[in-house]
C-alpha cells in the first residue's frame, strides 16, 4: 500500500461529537476530505441544513444530524440507542462535545462541578463503552478524545474542567490498555490555545492573552484548521499501532 492510500477513510463512517462549530467542525470536514461519511451530535445541531452539514456535503460524503443533550443521562442514552440503531457500522468516535465553566476554586459551585463532569467525563466514558462494544464486535475502530493541555496542568479558575481533562487522560490509556489487542485504537489530541469559543473570554482579557501568546513558540493562537491533519492521522490505518497516546497540539506550549 503507497503511504497516503494509509490516511483514505474511504468507505468508512465517524461519529464526532460537538461538531457544529469550532475544533469539533474542523474535525468533521477533515474526515469527509479523506473520504469519510459523518454522523454529527450536538444539543444544538440543526436536524438539516447546518454549515457542517452543508459543507461535508459539498465534498461529496453523507452527513446525519442527531441532536442529544450530554447533561442528561437519560438523553445520551436514547442517543446512543438510536445513533447504532440506525447506522449499521461506526468506524470512527471523535469524543469532541465539551463545556468549561470558570471561577476560582474557592467559588466554583457544585453545579458548575457537576455539569463540566458530567459532560467532559461521564458521557464520554458511557458513549465510548457503548460504540466500543460495536467495536469489538466489527473488530476494529478508531477512538480519539479531545483531551486539553489542563490533562498535564492545573490551569486557573477551571478546577471542574482541569479534573475532568486529567481524567480523560488516564481514561485514554484505560480504554487502550483493554481495546489494543482487539484492533481498536484509542488516543487523543490535546488542543493548546485556540482561537474558539472555549477561549474567548481569555483573548479578550489583554493581560492573559499576553501572557499566554509570549508562551507559545508559533507566536500565535491556534486555529481549528490545525486540527485537520492530526484528526486524519489517528482516524486512518496510519495510526495503527498508536495506542493510549495524547498528541499535543499547542505551537510548542508544553515544549516551552
Amino acid at each position: 500500500m503507497k503511504v497516503l492510500d494509509l490516511f483514505s477513510l474511504s468507505g468508512k463512517t465517524a461519529l464526532v461529537t460537538g461538531c457544529n462549530k469550532g475544533i469539533g467542525m474542523a474535525m468533521a470536514l477533515a474526515l469527509a476530505e479523506a473520504g469519510a461519511d459523518i454522523i454529527g451530535v450536538s444539543e444544538s445541531m440543526p436536524l438539516s441544513g447546518s454549515e457542517v452539514e452543508n459543507e461535508v456535503k459539498a465534498l461529496g460524503r453523507a452527513f446525519k444530524p442527531y441532536v442529544s443533550n450530554f447533561l442528561n443521562r437519560d438523553s445520551l442514552k436514547e442517543f446512543i440507542q438510536k445513533v447504532t440503531t440506525e447506522n449499521k457500522q461506526i468506524d470512527i468516535l471523535f469524543n469532541n462535545a465539551g463545556m468549561i465553566l470558570r471561577n476560582p476554586a474557592a467559588e466554583h459551585s457544585d453545579e458548575f462541578w457537576d455539569k463540566v463532569i458530567t459532560v467532559n467525563l461521564d458521557a464520554q466514558f458511557i458513549l465510548t463503552r457503548e460504540i466500543g462494544k460495536k467495536m469489538i464486535e466489527q473488530g476494529s475502530g478508531k477512538i480519539i478524545f479531545t483531551a486539553s493541555l489542563l490533562s498535564f496542568q492545573g490551569g486557573v479558575n477551571v478546577p471542574g474542567y482541569a479534573a475532568s481533562k486529567g481524567a480523560i487522560a488516564s481514561l485514554i490509556k484505560a480504554f487502550a490498555n483493554e481495546w489494543a489487542s482487539k484492533g481498536i485504537n484509542v488516543n487523543g489530541i490535546a488542543p493548546g490555545y485556540i482561537a474558539t469559543d472555549n477561549t474567548e473570554a481569555l483573548r479578550n482579557d489583554p493581560e492573559r492573552s499576553k501572557a499566554i501568546l509570549s508562551r507559545i513558540p508559533a507566536d500565535r493562537w491556534g486555529t481549528p484548521e490545525d486540527f485537520k491533519g492530526i484528526s486524519v492521522f489517528l482516524a486512518s490505518s496510519a495510526s495503527d499501532y498508536v495506542n493510549g497516546t495524547i498528541v499535543v497540539v499547542d505551537g510548542g506550549w508544553m515544549g516551552r
